[in-house]
Order: C-alpha cells, then structure tokens, then sequence
C-alpha cells in the first residue's frame, strides 16, 4: 500500500526544488560525523600506543573489536532497516554511536577501550546500508551514482578534517575530551534528519514534477515477490555474492589506510606533525574519486552504454589504480607516498562507489539493505582478517627501519583486482529471477 500523502487541509510549506540532493547531503552529513568518530581512535594511536605501551598487534585487535561488531552489524542493521524504515532506522543508529563516543572518554586501559570500540561499531554498521537504502528511495537509477558518491565522500571528507578537530583538543585538552566533542555533533545531526527526512511520497516539501520521477523509477520494480526476501533466498543468488566480493576485497583497503596511515608514516621515519599536512591527501583523493565514479559511469550511460557496462568500466579503472600503492615501500619521501597514496585512493574510491551502488541497482527496494548489509559484512571479515596480518608483519619487520608495512602495501595494492574479476564474473546481465529480486542491468 503506498503511503498517505500529506493532508491537503494544512497548510502548504512552499517547495524545495531537487530536494532529492537536500536528502543526500542529510547522508553525506552523516558519514562525516560517523568517520570523524571513528577516526578520533586512529589519530590518537601514536600518542595512546606510547601512552598505555601498546604493540601494533594490541592496536590491530582494538580496531578488530570495532570491526566484529560492524561487520556483524552490517547484516543485521541492514535487516533491521528493512523492516523498520530509514528514517528510524539511521536515527537510532546515530544516537547509539554518539553516546558511545562521548563514553570512550571513560576507558582506562585496554579491555575498556575494547569494549567501547565494540559498541561504537555496532552503531556505527548501520550508516552505510541505511544510505544505501535512502539513495534507493530518493534517486532514479541514473543518478544513484552521484548519489552513492556524495555520501561516500563522506568518509574521506570526514576523515580528512578530523585531524584538524581531533588533534588541536588532545594538544589543548588531552585525549579525554578529543572522544567527547566530536560526540555531540551527531546530536546536532539527528535535529535535522528528523525534522527533514520522509519518503518521497510523504514529504510535504517535494514538488509534484520530482515526487513522480522520483517514484516513476523507484515503483517500477517493486514487485509482490520481493517480499519473500529471506536471507537464504538472496544469498543463492550471483547478485548478491558479487556486490559482497566488490566491498570484501576493496574496503579492507581503505581501512588499513584510515586506521594505520599515522602509524605508517612513523614507520617511515616521518613524525606526525610533519606528516600531517600530508594525512588528509589520500582522503580528498577519495573524495574526488567517489565523485569521478559516480559522474563517470553516469556519463557512459547517459552515452548509450548499458547500466552493467557503464558500472563494470569504472571497476576496472578502480581496481587497477589501486596498484599504484605499490611503489610506496622504495621511497620515504613525504611528498611522493602522499601522492601515490592520493591516486590510489582516487582509483579506490571510484570502485567503491560502483560496490556501494550495485545492490540498488540489482535488487528491488525490500531488499537493498539486506544485501548491503551481507557486502558490509564481507567488507568487516575481510578488514578483521587483514588487521590481524598488519599488526604480526608490521611488528615482525619493525627491526627494518622504513620497511615494516611492505608485505602489507604489496597485497594492498592487488587484492582490488580479484574484487574486479569476481565482479565481472558475477554480476550478470539478467532479468529479474523467479524470486523477483534481480532488476535488469
């Protein structure tokens, strides 16, 4: 049953023209808090490792406490969104990581800090199934892309500023409050998304030409079967383990570059304050990226390409790109490593957007979380697995100066491109399946 639209005896709010955009900046505003959050930790490691003497290996098994929950989360998040709509769904997931930041200022040592990462990731997981779903219900295929890229980028934007909020409260204030204040912005979030976000149908403030060519694409598939979206039901499907396989061999990556880039730069021989006009380059490189894959694959459909090609083509160019983290371990220059690592989280970036965008374009609107949420979950096993690799080779070969993480850049660098292979191979052009779950692409 489609929902009621707005009673037409209140008085009419005047319209929003591309309100849509409105909706997917709500979303960027949230992965940028959700990142900055997360990166409070990662910014403040050299500090707290000297601090509480803590080994690589004992800082990898915190980041994997995060990573159990979120990738766990993931699936049941995305389920649970399913079930009970975006709106409340983000809503209760912003105001548990919120909480939870502001109570890691707590911790007083190891087991502490384990826990509260542990639940800061579960709150967390459900930001990016939600989005995903959001951009299923906001935007017509043809610009998901863009839309998948701008709340993307959040995360490299949010992890690009975070140095600039964190670091200037730990010199001034300690560690303590760099966990607190970034808190509150989530609070400050969930004011607005309350008070702006409704489905296009419900929203008082859409206009009727963007309310029917929003919901001319996004009804048009939703058929009676997908109801019958059991997790059984999907994970039989190639769909399903191809949009896993896009973000279990690609986040991992990223990952390692947003949690242990300070670390790698110390390794090198580079101090911290030194390197952090470099820190944020790899982040707005992945924010130009998220947006080159999103107008890119826009720009081959919108010039005759079908929608598998024109999202295949940049997965391509993403997976290859990433090899260009390789040639970091023959060089200790600040200004070549902040380059490389800037054109290959371009290349990454643009990858991930296709693996964020590919379960709305695959699967009809019942199920798109769900999916999300399996890929979420492959992307943490695979994060979990590779952090505890980091931590053994990173403190195995600390007794080579400069050379502690190149085991680890080498597989960084070409793990993408199994992701790639899988991709093509699983990610068919079909019609919809007899469960009615796979749009044509």
């Amino acid at each position: 049953m489609m929902p009621a639209s707005p009673s037409t005896d209140a008085p009419r709010l005047p319209y929003i023209r591309n309100l849509r955009w409105w909706m997917g900046g709500l979303l960027f505003a949230s992965t940028v808090i959700n990142y900055i959050d997360r990166q409070t930790l990662a910014l403040l490691a050299p500090f707290l490792t000297q601090e509480h003497r803590w080994t690589h290996t004992d800082y990898a098994n915190l980041l994997i406490s995060f990573r159990i929950a979120y990738s766990v989360g993931q699936t049941l998040c995305g389920r649970f969104i399913d079930r009970v709509g975006t709106k409340r769904g983000l809503s209760l997931s912003v105001l548990w990581y919120s909480i939870v930041s502001m109570a890691t200022s707590l911790a007083t040592g190891f087991y502490s800090f384990a826990a509260f990462r542990f639940l800061l990731g579960a709150g967390e997981s459900a930001n990016w199934p939600g989005a995903a779903k959001a951009v299923s219900e906001w935007f017509p295929k043809r610009e998901r892309g863009l839309a998948a890229a701008l709340f993307d980028s959040g995360s490299s934007i949010g992890g690009a500023i975070a140095p600039f909020i964190i670091l200037p409260i730990y010199y001034r204030w300690g560690w303590r409050p760099a966990f607190v204040i970034p808190g509150f912005l989530g609070f400050l979030w969930l004011f607005a998304w309350r008070r702006g976000y409704y489905l296009p149908a419900e929203h008082p403030r859409i206009s009727p030409a963007e309310r029917q060519m929003i919901l001319a694409d996004t009804t048009e598939t939703q058929l009676p079967a997908e109801r019958k979206n059991s997790w059984a039901g999907l994970l039989k499907l190639p769909q399903t383990w191809g949009a896993i396989a896009a973000k279990t061999l690609t986040d991992p990556v990223w990952f390692f570059i947003a949690d242990w880039f300070p670390l790698y730069l110390l390794a090198k021989g580079i101090p911290l304050k030194t390197g952090l006009i470099a820190f944020w380059v790899p982040f707005i490189g992945a924010d130009l990226g998220n947006f080159f894959g999103g107008w890119a694959s826009g720009y081959l459909i919108k010039r005759g390409w079908s929608l598998g090609a024109a999202r295949k083509a940049v997965v391509i160019f993403g997976a290859i790109g990433v090899t260009l983290l390789i040639p970091t371990i023959f060089t200790a220059n600040l200004a070549a490593i902040a380059t490389l690592f800037g054109f290959a989280t371009f290349c990454y970036a643009a990858f991930s957007t296709i693996a964020n965008v590919l379960p709305s374009d695959l699967f009809t609107g019942g199920s798109v979380a769900s999916v999300f949420g399996f890929s979420g979950t492959g992307a943490g096993i695979g994060t979990i697995i590779a952090f505890k690799l980091i931590g053994y080779f990173s403190d195995a070969n600390q007794s080579v100066p400069g050379h502690s993480f190149d085991k680890v850049i080498v597989v960084a660098g070409l793990v993408p491109l199994v992701g790639m292979v899988l991709v093509l191979l699983l990610v068919r052009n079909t019609r919809a399946t007899k469960e009615g779950l796979v749009r044509p692409v």
